[in-house]
């Protein structure tokens, strides 16, 4: 009787938890984000210019578009079907009971969660999609103001749930889309549509998603954290590792990822991860992700690092970075002059079954960029990279550790690539070797460092 009356307490404290983040966040959302026209903006390695005549800012919502000449105004559009085409994970509610807790909503705890999961998703686009591929649909769901978006998409996942209730295969709202989808697409749209689906059923609220919410907490329960709990970004890194190496989808076994111990990667680790022997005696060769959590500073963000975060996020093969400023975690994507672009996983969306046949992507894609000063960034991070190829990781090493040089005003980089094995440098254990625990206990002492730099939303 006293668990049921916790229970009951907690389902409270979430629903008002989700009410108050929908209110703080939905005036976010409305909140509209201006960019110069006279400077780049870089998106994950793209490079777009809004350069015009005129001087001054722009907003990239709605009416504001008329104001800008045709060149420019292409020139935007593509930025803004970038931009939204990028997956989108934020809190959800009344999804499937956490198993251990009363807790059907991640809202309040989960940010730092959510933003890794982007980061995974950008990486996974990366390897099945490629960098040059846009959400057909993306412009559809932008539109002049938040609040109209909210509403749309509110329809949408009606639809979904009346669809899921009723058991049908489709929902109603979306039929017309789907039948344009069959009439209109060639096999290279239709391959990239069932793909685009695919990973975001991978992040799927539900206990069977490979790299959902509930697996997400189970693996994080070997580190001693717990459903509710805050997770810091290095946390985060080597539970999304442990989620990649334990999927069972054919489809995610050419992809593997590596986490740098102490801001250094171990080129043969990361060489070692990416081959793998077969009993035919041919090599099988998996794309890696590579993760590095770092500190951009002491309390504060240290400005120097300023040129190298921008480095890094011009490059194609960066897929993000899980950050944030204190107290919130964000996922970073670009950036515009001393400012960086962000998606933020703060607002409580309900939850959607992606089990279903053609369930609404509309809630999985942020119809608005967001900009916040580099000063602002907390300098807790880990920073992502994609390799398809062995080749591909040598040369990304190459050019990141030239980046790392340039950039460095102090006596060390703020991480290295070095040859050879992590054992080699008499570290007691290697990754590679890992029993069933999550971190080994080399690892368990170095994230000890990192368990007052998580973040926390009050």
């Amino acid at each position: 009787m006293e668990a049921t009356g916790t229970d009951e307490v907690e389902k409270i404290k979430s629903k008002f938890m989700s009410a108050w983040n929908n209110m703080k966040y939905s005036w976010v959302l409305k909140t509209k984000t201006y960019f110069s026209r006279n400077s780049p903006v870089f998106l994950l390695g793209k490079c777009y210019h809004f350069k015009s005549d005129e001087s001054g800012e722009f907003s990239t919502e709605g009416s504001n578009f008329d104001k800008i000449n045709t060149e420019i105004s292409g020139n935007v559009e593509e930025f803004r079907k970038d931009f939204i085409s990028r997956i989108w994970l934020t809190y959800r509610e009344e999804f499937p009971q956490i198993k251990g807790s009363a807790l059907t909503t991640d809202c309040g705890w989960g940010c730092t969660l959510r933003t890794g999961q982007m980061l995974l998703a950008q990486g996974l686009m990366l390897h099945f999609l490629g960098r040059a591929w846009v959400w057909p649909d993306a412009l559809d769901i932008e539109n002049s103001d938040s609040e109209s978006w909210t509403a749309y998409t509110v329809k949408k996942l009606t639809a979904s749930l009346e669809a899921s209730l009723a058991a049908e295969r489709e929902p109603k709202i979306l039929s017309n889309h789907q039948e344009r989808i069959r009439r209109n697409c060639g096999d290279g749209e239709m391959r990239n549509e069932v793909y685009h689906r695919k990973i975001i059923s991978w992040f799927g609220d539900s206990p069977l998603a490979a790299f959902g919410l509930h697996q997400l907490i189970e693996y994080g329960k070997k580190s001693g954290k717990i459903a509710g709990d805050w997770y810091g970004p290095a946390v985060v890194a080597h539970i999304l590792r442990k989620a990649v190496e334990e999927a069972r989808d054919p489809e995610l076994q050419g992809v593997t990822v590596y986490v740098a111990q102490d801001c250094t990667v171990y080129s043969s680790d990361v060489i070692d991860r990416q081959c793998s022997f077969m009993d035919s005696g041919e090599t099988d060769t998996k794309a890696v992700i590579i993760l590095v959590p770092v500190r951009l500073g002491g309390e504060r963000t240290n400005m120097d690092y300023l040129e190298f975060v921008k480095g890094i996020l011009s490059l194609e093969y960066c897929v993000g970075i899980i950050g944030g400023k204190p107290k919130q975690s964000y996922y970073f994507a670009g950036f515009q002059d001393d400012s960086l672009i962000y998606m933020d996983p703060h607002y409580c969306q309900s939850f959607v079954d992606v089990s279903i046949k053609d369930f609404p992507l509309e809630s999985f894609h942020c119809p608005s960029p967001k900009k916040m000063s580099f000063k602002k960034m907390d300098p807790s991070c880990t920073i992502g990279f994609y390799c398809r190829t062995v080749q591909d990781f040598e040369k990304a090493s190459e050019e990141i550790t030239k980046m790392l040089k340039s950039s460095s005003k102090e006596k060390y980089p703020l991480f290295t690539f070095v040859k050879g094995h992590s054992r080699d440098y008499d570290f007691a254990s290697s990754p590679l070797h890992e029993e069933n625990d999550l971190f080994s206990e080399d690892e368990k002492k170095r994230l000890k460092r990192f368990s007052t730099e998580e973040f926390v939303l009050l």
